[in-house]
């Protein structure tokens, strides 16, 4: 039976990497980073049964250093990135690496194994992203919707466009550039638009937000001073082409229309310290996830700047049997579609389950009502969109 209750797992290190399993659309799956100076760190697959409301985990050994990002190919299970820190007797880089899990953990629903000392496996390097004239590695992010083949890393001030080949475990640098001019210039984040033949990406280098063309490498856009401090985090609306939200440590989020970047077309202004990630979701781009050091993640439903500012037009054959006999009570099934008044911008929930900042919150690739959030202290909570709003939005 579903259930609005929130589900939590405790990972035995401090952690701030979180990613779904982008290519897995069938099973609810994160994978989550550990930071661990002291002992070998892992990444933790967590499974999660919706019908049984438990989690279940697979451990797999990261042993050159602790995660600072993760991502997953959009087209291969098996296949993720890890930047990581790795120490030398003179310094610490944060390098990058694309791994393979083995091979009977690719697919979700898998149950823990009973025998939780023995379960332990180790990931097979495929090929490291070499930094060595480039800096310290920010960010890995997979060409969306692509076939795995191409990844951008982000490292310090450098973009580096990879082609990954002999089934990934070669990486070959197509093209770069590099930020220049004065202040800070490392770049703290970015992403890659699945819009425009996925030939735009957006990062974050200190209160800046710039948009290039993958293709020239050229900057086609800059939005100065888009935040008051720091820019944390970037995510593209999945619905609308020129639409991008930013967050930052000016404890706001920004939502900006790419066209015309001098104002905002929107800001929320409700944590109390500094925004980590900021997530659209990918089927109902009204919905945003933002997640801060004020311990706290927040929902919000930005109807007025999304794809259905009228609520979901929904066809008959969309709704389900138990969401069919849901909605006959208010609507004649014979009306083929629904239409509503403009809907108005609130905030739907804020979830208080973490006790230390939360670095990162994702929704479910399999699940558009479902999505998890990871704080330092390695609580990760499993949460959906209240019922009501579900249902509000699909009838």
């Amino acid at each position: 039976m579903e259930d609005d209750a929130p589900v939590i797992y405790g990972l035995e290190f401090q952690a701030r990497a979180l990613t779904p399993q982008t290519a897995e659309t069938d099973a609810i799956r994160f994978l989550v980073g550990t930071q661990s100076l002291r002992y070998d760190n892992q990444i933790h697959i967590i499974d999660f049964d919706d019908e049984n409301n438990i989690i279940n985990k697979n451990v797999l050994l990261h042993q050159v250093g602790e995660i600072w990002h993760i991502s997953t190919s959009p087209a291969d299970k098996g296949v993720l990135a890890t930047c990581y820190n790795k120490t030398s007797d003179t310094k610490v880089m944060t390098c990058a690496a694309v791994w393979r899990m083995p091979k009977e953990l690719e697919s979700g629903s898998h149950e823990s194994p009973d025998d939780s000392s023995s379960n332990t496996q180790t990931l097979e390097l495929l090929c490291h992203l070499d930094n060595t004239a480039h800096g310290n590695m920010a960010c890995v992010m997979w060409e969306p919707m692509g076939d795995g083949k191409k990844i951008i890393s982000l490292a310090d001030n450098n973009i580096l466009l990879w082609d990954l080949q002999e089934s990934s475990a070669k990486a070959v640098l197509s093209s770069s550039t590099a930020l220049e001019g004065k202040g800070q210039l490392k770049f703290t984040s970015g992403r890659w638009s699945p819009h425009h033949n996925c030939t735009q990406i957006a990062t974050a280098n200190d209160t800046t937000v710039r948009g290039w063309d993958t293709r020239s490498m050229r900057q086609i856009y800059c939005i100065e001073n888009a935040h008051g401090q720091l820019v944390r985090d970037l995510d593209f609306n999945p619905n609308k082409q020129y639409y991008l939200a930013s967050c930052g440590d000016d404890c706001k989020v920004k939502f900006w229309d790419t066209r015309n970047v001098t104002e905002p077309v929107k800001t929320l202004e409700e944590h109390s310290h500094w925004v980590w990630n900021v997530r659209y979701n990918h089927s109902h781009d009204q919905l945003i996830l933002t997640g801060s050091s004020d311990s706290r993640v927040i929902l919000s439903n930005m109807v007025s700047i999304s794809s259905e500012p009228f609520g979901h037009m929904v066809d008959d054959d969309e709704l389900s049997d138990q969401e069919d006999q849901h909605q006959e009570e208010k609507i004649s099934v014979y009306r083929p579609f629904r239409i509503k008044e403009p809907l108005q911008d609130s905030v739907i929930a804020t979830y208080e389950e973490h006790e230390d900042s939360v670095y990162a919150v994702e929704w479910s690739s399999a699940d558009p009502w479902l999505f998890a959030s990871l704080s330092y202290d390695g609580r990760l909570v499993i949460n959906r969109v209240p019922r009501a709003l579900k249902y509000h939005i699909l009838l």
